[in-house]
Order: structure tokens, then C-alpha cells, then sequence
């Protein structure tokens, strides 16, 4: 997997350009609202991460945002290739950094993720995106994004589909009550039951711990996540509640990125725990595998904070679309969250 063989590179290549950006990296003036989005306006879209694998991918992102009524311009770099990235660092960085600076772009949208956005991180004009706050939709290695993005300027942005992904009802729905009519929106799993199951099995969610908490969203990609460890792109896990979800990550895996954020005093700064779906993580062949049951009673309920995992978020056809940085009450008996305040500016 290309994320997975770049990762062990991340934290150095995050870190090296320190010395130089002093001003950008000033810590973040509290939270910082985007502009709401309406329809008729221009949506940018980027390809931060992987390059699109054939054109038809980037002609369908461009027909999705069309269909919810939205203008679109693309990024100079969006459909280039170097490897198995979409252009450049330089070329890919220039290209959100030029939408946040474009006036006419009122939201910026990501093709597709894949990997590479961690190497990014150093060349995104952070004082320029807190001086132009805009919508950022994207998941899986957008993760980076979000994280740099939150603890450098405070900025909330969104976790959910890309714009080559699935946009099926579903879907729709999130963008279009979420960025349109902008609800508080509660995100409670649509429970289905057309597998002719007497209980129904897809979509449910398994309390960990019970309770309810507050506080502001943090988290993503765990993988993403967890290859930010050490560098100064991730933003403060203090009274958040954490969100994650991954992808073809074995057990073992996943473990040791939890341990990792035991290690960093992530997990023990948290107030509540909200895991998605980890798609294909299986264990492999050998002398077996800790499940994820095991693993997340290893780290999840010594914390003794609300927990429970199965919410629509990650690699899965229909997912929410949830505001990093936006603040919510969660509920972990009833495995829902809910928006508390509103996450655009004026609205």
C-alpha cells in the first residue's frame, strides 16, 4: 500500500523546515470558522495526495460537484503524476495554497487521497489559510491536511468523501444538509436490515464504555494520524473527543498505532472515543492476532471515558461528513454525536 511505504519518512520530512517558517508555525488564535457554502458558488478541487488513475476519475469528481449546483475550478497541478503522486510536492502544495488565496473559491475539494499529503505540510501557507478560511473536504490521507491545517490556524474542516468517491444518496444527503442548509447535524447510523437477518447487522455500532462527552472533534486516518507523531502538525488531543478509521491495516498493526498514541500522551488527554470502520483489517497467517476487540480493551477502556466504535466513518460507501474542529456531544450508549454549534461563520 503506497501510504503505508512512505509513512516511516513522514515525522523527518515534517520536521527539517522549522528554522525557516517561525511565523507560520505561531499557534492558532482559538477556532476558526469557514465561510458557508452556497449553491451557484466556485469549488476548487486539488489532488493533495495520489494521482487519479485514469481521467474519467477526475471527470466524475467535476460532474459531482456540478450536480449539487456548484461552479468548478481545478487546481494547475490536479491531474499531474510524478510516481504515484498527483504532481510535485512544490506543484501539488501550490495548488491549495492558490485556491486558499482565490477569492472566487468559496470550498476546496479533494480528488482523492491515497498518500503524500504528510510531505506537504511544510510548504502550505498557513497565514495565508487563516487569512482566507474556506471549506477543506477530503479523508483517508486528507487526515494530514486536517491535522496541520486545525493545529496551525485553528481551522475547522471536513472529513468525509472525495471528489471521485461514491456520491450515492446517502452521501448526498450529508453534503447537502451539512454545507447547504447547514444543520446541527446528529450522526446516528442508518440501520440496515435488507440482508433478510431477524436482527439486523450492518451499520451497528457496540458501545465500549458508556456516557456522554463534549468537546471538539480531533483525529481521522489513524495511520495518517499516528505518522504525525513528533512533528508540530498535530493538533492538541486535550478534552477533544478522537475519531479514526483506517483501511488493509492488520491487527498488529493497528496495535502498534495505538500504542503509539499511549506513547505520545495522546489517549490520555481525551474525553470521549469514536472509531469507524477499519475496512479489510483482518489478521494475517502465523501464531494468530490480538482482535480489535482485545486491542481496544487494552487502550480504549483503562481511559475510563466514553468509547464505542461502528460509527459510518472511513472506507465505506456511505460515510458522514464530520467537521474536524467542530464541537459535539457524543453518547456512547446510544453510539451517536451530535453537533452542538453551528461550524460555519454567519450561519
Amino acid at each position: 500500500m503506497d501510504r503505508r511505504r512512505f509513512i516511516g519518512g513522514t515525522a523527518l520530512a515534517a520536521t527539517l523546515p522549522l528554522l525557516g517558517l517561525q511565523g507560520a508555525m505561531a499557534a492558532p488564535r482559538g477556532r476558526l470558522l469557514p465561510p458557508a457554502l452556497n449553491k451557484g458558488d466556485t469549488v476548487g478541487l486539488v489532488s493533495p495526495s495520489s494521482a487519479s488513475s485514469d481521467r474519467l476519475s477526475l471527470q466524475l469528481a467535476r460532474e459531482a460537484m456540478e450536480a449539487f449546483g456548484l461552479k468548478v475550478k481545478t487546481g494547475a497541478h490536479y491531474d499531474a503524476r510524478h510516481g504515484h503522486l498527483a504532481g510535485t510536492d512544490a506543484e501539488r502544495a501550490a495548488d491549495i495554497n492558490a485556491m486558499f488565496a482565490d477569492m472566487q473559491v468559496k470550498a476546496i475539494v479533494c480528488v482523492r487521497g491515497g498518500s503524500g499529503a504528510a510531505r506537504l505540510l511544510p510548504l502550505l501557507d498557513y497565514a495565508r489559510i487563516r487569512a482566507n478560511p474556506k471549506i477543506l473536504l477530503g479523508y483517508s490521507d486528507i487526515t494530514a491536511l486536517h491535522s496541520a491545517i486545525q493545529a496551525r490556524t485553528g481551522l475547522v474542516t471536513f472529513h468525509g468523501q472525495i471528489g471521485s468517491g461514491t456520491w450515492n444518496r446517502f452521501n448526498a444527503d450529508q453534503f447537502e444538509r451539512l454545507f447547504f442548509k447547514r444543520e446541527l447535524m446528529h450522526y446516528q447510523n442508518t440501520v440496515v436490515d435488507a440482508d433478510d437477518e431477524l436482527v439486523p447487522r450492518r451499520n451497528r455500532t457496540l458501545t465500549l464504555r458508556g456516557g456522554t462527552a463534549q468537546g471538539e472533534l480531533v483525529g481521522g486516518n489513524l495511520t495518517v494520524l499516528t505518522a504525525l507523531a513528533g512533528s508540530p502538525y498535530l493538533p492538541d488531543f486535550t478534552g477533544k473527543i478522537l475519531f479514526l478509521e483506517d483501511v488493509e491495516e492488520a491487527p498488529y498493526r493497528i496495535d502498534r498505532m495505538f500504542s503509539t498514541l499511549k506513547l505520545m500522551g495522546a489517549l490520555d488527554k481525551v474525553a470521549g472515543f469514536i472509531f469507524g470502520e477499519c475496512t479489510d483489517c483482518t489478521p494475517g497467517d502465523g501464531y494468530g492476532s490480538l482482535t480489535l476487540d482485545q486491542i481496544f480493551d487494552d487502550y480504549i477502556l483503562p481511559l475510563k471515558i466514553p468509547a464505542y466504535r461502528g460509527a459510518m466513518i472511513g472506507h465505506i460507501r456511505e460515510q458522514f461528513i464530520v467537521p474536524v474542529g467542530g464541537k459535539v456531544a457524543m453518547d456512547a450508549d446510544a453510539g451517536t454525536f451530535r453537533l452542538l454549534e453551528p461550524v460555519f461563520s454567519g450561519a
